[in-house]
């Protein structure tokens, strides 16, 4: 019997959550097979059979087991079965039963649940009602099915109509919200959320300042030649690639938002790696797009494609969320009009982009609609001066509003998206 433990997954972790099987005990697995999948404070990943055999289970999902415990065992000197897994047979034979008896029991049913709900075309005949309750439901045409009655021997009254009437579509005598309170244990990744929130905010002075960005040119730019860089690159042309960008000449002129306070020492970079964060299926992670600077449009496109792919398929590997030194979030795929953003620490600063809505601005000494998106950077106050964090921003916001700016050589435009 081969022990199955949990791996090391990284220096300052020391625990996971066994998430769920993806093999159920009793079957048979073959080596290299991913039978369970464990989730620490950063990240997902599976735990693969370490030979063929029948599993074992040991933890229950749900669980909390510590670096090195027995998640599971493998009887490598058990023989594989001909054709299928034995505990494929034993779910697929125990199937058709339920679906049998569901079936018969729906086919016993469908009288009794038919014939109680009349149509409300002739409510007087069939249900027992007051005749001011019977006028009011002929003339609102409502179903009687849908109306709780009162009255005595189960008559409907004139109350019970109109209180249906104010309620529609809720079901008889349900309130409209119930009173059940539900409990789940919070995953490690949300844990890890919540604690690094609450640290940022207490341990950074942090404050944020707002600009707002002309979506204009950038916006003709996309419908210019998205189908040309489609074509050209294999992947869609988006705003992130245009932002990426800009921080990124942005934090050259600025180096102190790309740095960190470490002890009492300020940690400049020389390189940018750009965290982006995107909303997964289980909280909200930060994958790190690394040297940024040095990126195609196209590269960015792809890595940020790639990176939020595996955010969604819980995929991403610890190396991927660590070591950023300035993040992006975008609220505006979610409607936020403005915000402030929290700081991803140790990091000293993080751009937040939200959604680009229509408005009136002056140019010109002329009142025009605009495509108009408001932008925030929070930053760390300690380590980034008002000067700073404000030249940072508007820096970004020239970059947007003149993206021919973003790269020099030949044709601005087709140089930047590498068009021929």
């Amino acid at each position: 019997m081969i022990d199955i433990k949990v791996p090391t997954v990284g220096e300052s972790i020391s625990e996971v959550t066994l998430v769920k099987w993806l093999k159920p005990d009793g079957a048979y697995v073959e080596r290299d097979e991913v039978i369970a999948e464990l989730e620490s404070e950063k990240a997902t990943f599976e735990v693969n059979a370490e030979q063929a055999g029948v599993l074992k289970t040991v933890g229950k999902e749900g669980d909390t087991l510590k670096i090195g415990d027995v998640v599971a065992q493998i009887d490598e000197t058990a023989q594989k079965p001909a054709g299928a897994a034995p505990a494929q047979p034993a779910v697929t034979n125990n199937q058709p039963q339920p679906k049998t008896e569901s079936a018969s029991a729906a086919q016993q049913a469908a009288p009794v649940t038919t014939t109680p709900n009349p149509k409300p075309q002739t409510p007087n005949q069939d249900v027992k009602a007051t005749p001011v309750a019977s006028a009011i439901i002929a003339d609102k045409k409502v179903d009687p099915a849908a109306i709780k009655p009162s009255g005595e021997n189960g008559k409907i009254v004139k109350s019970d109509v109109l209180e249906a009437l104010s309620n529609p579509g809720r079901r008889p005598g349900t309130p409209a919200f119930g009173r059940e309170d539900k409990r789940e244990k919070m995953s490690n990744l949300r844990k890890t959320v919540s604690r690094r929130l609450v640290e940022a905010k207490n341990t950074t002075a942090m404050l944020t300042t707002f600009n707002e960005v002309d979506m204009s040119r950038i916006m003709a730019i996309r419908t210019a030649n998205k189908d040309k860089f489609k074509e050209v690159h294999g992947v869609n042309l988006g705003f992130m690639s245009f932002f990426t960008k800009a921080v990124c000449y942005a934090l050259q002129e600025w180096p102190a938002v790309n740095a960190y306070i470490d002890g009492e020492e300020i940690v400049y970079h020389q390189y940018c790696d750009i965290s982006i964060a995107v909303s997964a299926p289980k909280g909200l992670v930060v994958p790190v797009i690394r040297n940024a600077e040095s990126l195609s449009m196209a590269d960015i496109e792809k890595k940020v494609v790639e990176l939020a792919t595996k955010a969604k398929e819980n995929k991403l590997t610890m190396e991927e969320m660590q070591g950023g030194t300035f993040t992006i979030t975008n609220g505006g795929v979610f409607g936020s009009l403005m915000s402030t953003p929290i700081i991803n620490i140790p990091q000293s600063a993080i751009l937040g982009m939200h959604k680009i809505q229509e408005r009136p601005v002056v140019i010109d000494e002329q009142i025009v609609a605009r495509p108009m998106m408001y932008v925030a950077l929070s930053y760390d106050h300690r380590i980034i001066d008002g000067r700073e964090s404000v030249s940072f921003l508007v820096r970004v916001k020239e970059l947007l509003e003149n993206p021919e700016q973003l790269l020099f050589g030949r044709d601005p435009l087709k140089a930047l998206l590498e068009l021929k």
